[in-house]
């Protein structure tokens, strides 16, 4: 059985080494993969379902809030609102979950008649998030009966703090803002949003899922966590830039209302009584051990040493990129994200097609992330990028990695945008493309959306080995900025079901 699997991984991406821009964090430190190895491995048998049978849980979680709590500078009593407290979740779209179900429920005790006047009227409470945050809250949109009021984004995809405030008021349940923005690398105007959430009454959240461990040791960065008084909850993902395994979050709330607002309980069952802290009933422990034994190995320093190099790295990339004619970076990064674009203010010929850029880049061994363009309701159009995250072990690969990405964009310089091998008026034939703007369309079912992947390039047939990932990514992202939106991601969910469909 361990051959096997052992066979099964030499397909997959490397994990170590910082080939993978996305996706992985590795810390280049050996010592701390084994030591999460034989954390994980003593807590294995746990359920952290109920710390009262297994009180280690309890004492592993109390002190890695502490640990994040003083991180994101809520540890002073001055603040306000009540001591910062928290939950361990599974992962950061757990924590960003909670996050909205628990604005959501304090908003419903807040205001019952205006929740009431909104059912009658058939509408429901806002949530208010800029258009880049992740993707993670459109989903808890849906589940917790939410509409997702996305703020337009500049075209270099930052946000104003004044396109925010134009959105808020009674009805909102929750906004979020982003530190950083997974697509762009840029902060949000979080004092600013915050500031006005208060005077509204508002919650808000920051998402620092992606940040949150890097942030606090990042140079010159304005005050964006419970410093700031507006706030009243922050995500942060261990198992990115904590560098734990998979999959280990937390979510911290200003005050115990609203963390035990974030609760589900009930004795009204002949079992147990059910309490759970997040949306997990039993759960492993061992991504809470691993991530408590390396921030008790890290502490302060150590991590301030780790971010110390994702900023020498990430400086690096920007000049060097920056040097790459027909290609630029898009908005201001702050922190371990870069998104590069085309440099649209060159003749095509010119132009560097990001990505073309990362199919090309894979060839090499390095790959980074394809991100589609998408046009805001607005009209304001962001533009179809390349992500790169940058990690503690991608400066050991600069060297490699910057001559590596000014090859792939001399080998692309001047190709045009992808087409897809499937022509768009067969689609409209179809009736699964407008014929007009805003016209009327359906959306595939699994079968004809299999159909739709094989003739644009997916390869492979339906079902067992024969499904399979195209080769070159760029045609398929092409292909799913022309669609609408329900139907790119009909294909898109087929994709992924076929590959691991029996």
């Amino acid at each position: 059985m361990l051959a096997a699997l052992a066979e099964l991984r030499a397909g997959d991406a490397p994990t170590h080494g910082g080939r993978v821009l996305s996706y992985v964090y590795d810390s280049g430190l050996a010592e701390l993969d084994e030591l999460a190895r034989d954390a994980a491995e003593l807590t294995r048998p746990l359920n952290a379902l109920d710390p009262t049978t297994f009180p280690s849980v309890a004492a592993m979680e109390r002190e890695l809030i502490a640990f994040m709590r003083k991180a994101l500078n809520g540890s002073a009593t001055k603040l306000g609102g009540g001591p910062v407290v928290g939950s361990v979740t599974s992962g950061g779209t757990e924590s960003c979950l909670l996050a909205v179900k628990t604005a959501r429920d304090l908003w419903r005790a807040e205001h019952p008649e205006l929740a009431a006047q909104l059912a009658r009227a058939g509408k429901r409470p806002r949530l208010v998030t800029a258009a880049t945050a992740h993707a993670a809250f459109q989903k808890a949109a849906r589940l917790f009966d939410l509409d997702w009021d996305p703020v337009p984004c500049e075209a270099d995809g930052s946000v104003r703090a004044a396109a925010f405030e134009q959105r808020l008021g009674a009805d909102v349940a929750l906004v979020v803002v982003s530190a950083p923005a997974y697509p762009t690398g840029a902060i949000d105007p979080i004092a600013q949003v915050a500031g006005a959430a208060k005077e509204f009454g508002l919650s808000c959240h920051v998402d620092a899922c992606f940040g949150g461990l890097v942030l606090p040791w990042w140079p010159a960065v304005d005050p964006w966590d419970f410093r700031v008084a507006g706030v009243t909850s922050i995500s942060a993902d261990l198992h990115k830039f904590g560098y734990a395994p998979k999959g280990v979050s937390v979510l911290l709330h200003r005050g115990r209302r609203r963390h035990r607002a974030q609760f589900f309980a009930t004795t009204s069952w002949p079992g147990y009584p059910v309490v759970n802290p997040t949306l997990l009933g039993s759960k492993p422990a061992s991504p809470l051990a691993a991530a408590w034994a390396i921030t008790k190995r890290l502490g302060d320093g150590g991590y301030a040493r780790l971010t110390a190099s994702c900023v020498r790295s990430a400086d690096t990339i920007i000049r060097e990129t920056s040097t790459i004619r027909g290609l630029n970076v898009w908005g201001a990064p702050t922190g371990p994200s870069v998104a590069l674009v085309t440099d649209t203010g060159l003749p095509e010929a010119d132009q560097v097609d990001p990505h073309h850029l990362a199919d090309e880049l894979a060839r090499s061994g390095f790959r980074i992330q394809h991100q589609p363009g998408f046009t805001q309701a607005n009209g304001v159009r962001l533009p179809h990028t390349a992500h790169l995250t940058i990690t503690p072990v991608t400066e050991q690969t600069l060297p490699e990695l910057v001559p590596a990405l000014k090859a792939a964009a001399d080998a692309v310089r001047g190709k045009p945008r992808a087409n897809p091998r499937i022509e768009y008026g067969a689609l409209q034939a179809l009736g699964y493309a407008p014929k007009r703007e805003g016209g009327p369309f359906r959306v595939p079912s699994p079968d004809m959306a299999w159909r739709i992947l094989k003739i644009a390039g997916a390869g492979g047939s339906a079902g067992g080995k024969g499904s399979s990932l195209p080769g070159r990514l760029a045609p398929l992202m092409a292909l799913a900025e022309k669609l609408p939106a329900p139907v790119a991601e009909a294909i898109l969910s087929e994709l992924l079901a076929r590959v691991s469909e029996p």
